[in-house]
């Protein structure tokens, strides 16, 4: 069940012109890019690395459909959702479900105070419930973690729930959560350090940062675990890590951006606070490109 969501999905960055809106001419290339180019196996938008926090409804909608529409049905689209109620993200959800979404990406409730474990489940359970479309939980907010047990009593007794986003930098909490859940769900790594074990262990793909820098060699990275050639997958490995590396900091999606720009992918810059990537940054950066051959 769900098989269509598997492989590389990057989560899709949001290009804002200098004034804050939405360059919807650049959206539209890179979701081409991403699909004809890249050659992924679905998208994500208005996640961490699409600065969803930063979004109105009304953008997420409008995000959603420009992408849905450039995908045409090829590969499959989710919509994250990041948002301190219930309430608000059942808003949200109804707000694509018109668009044709294959799932919601959605991050628990973190604003300071985290809800025990009952209604962490409530509101998963509500959300689907409420908006009929399926939930991939995205582990990710250090305070608001949710524990492998927890995550899958979550995708047992809600049926709406069909995965987890995990991202985690511990990649036993990711072996556990597999070992745990089985085939009942999909599990998704955003463990974007270790991509090749996360792969070879059995997650079903990944929503990662990294893969947006880098879709290609994601790509590939994918390809060459699922046709067992380990001495490949080892040094695509080599070349991600420290990618991945440079672009770590607080400001990530502005690195990924700076990336997609090196690269001669229009992205645009962070909506503040964000800082751009500082000119300490940018040097390792470049570099690391141009280790990987990118460059």
């Amino acid at each position: 069940m769900y098989e269509h969501i598997y492989g590389i999905l990057p989560p899709v960055t949001t290009p804002f012109r200098p004034d804050n809106t939405i360059d919807e001419q650049a959206l539209r290339a890179e979701t081409r890019y991403m699909v004809e180019t890249a050659k992924v196996h679905g998208l994500a938008v208005s996640g961490s690395t699409g600065e969803g926090h930063t979004l109105t409804t009304d953008e997420v909608r409008r995000i959603t459909g420009i992408v849905v529409e450039e995908v045409r049905g090829r590969v499959p689209v989710i919509t994250g959702i990041i948002t301190d109620s219930t309430d608000s993200a059942v808003e949200r959800g109804r707000a694509v479900k018109d668009l044709g979404v294959a799932a919601l990406q959605v991050t628990p409730p973190h604003y300071v105070f985290r809800p025990d474990d009952d209604a962490m489940l409530k509101n998963f359970d509500a959300i689907a419930g409420k908006t009929g479309i399926p939930v991939l939980i995205y582990n990710v907010v250090p305070w608001a973690y949710l524990s492998p047990q927890l995550l899958t009593r979550i995708l047992t007794k809600v049926d709406g729930v069909i995965g987890v986003k995990q991202s985690a930098g511990d990649m036993k909490m990711l072996a556990d959560l597999l070992l745990l859940a089985g085939d009942r769900a999909r599990i998704m790594s955003a463990v974007d350090a270790l991509l090749y074990p996360s792969f070879v262990l059995g997650a079903h793909g990944a929503i990662a940062a990294i893969l947006t820098a880098v879709p290609t060699l994601c790509v590939q990275l994918w390809n060459a675990v699922q046709a067992h050639d380990h001495r490949q997958a080892l040094a695509l490995h080599e070349k991600l890590l420290p990618i991945w590396n440079a672009i770590h900091h607080d400001n990530l999606p502005a690195n990924v951006k700076f990336c997609m720009e090196l690269l001669g992918r229009p992205a645009g810059g962070p909506r503040p606070p964000m800082p751009p990537t500082s000119d300490a940054q940018a040097g390792p950066i470049r570099q690391a490109l141009k280790n990987a051959g990118l460059l």
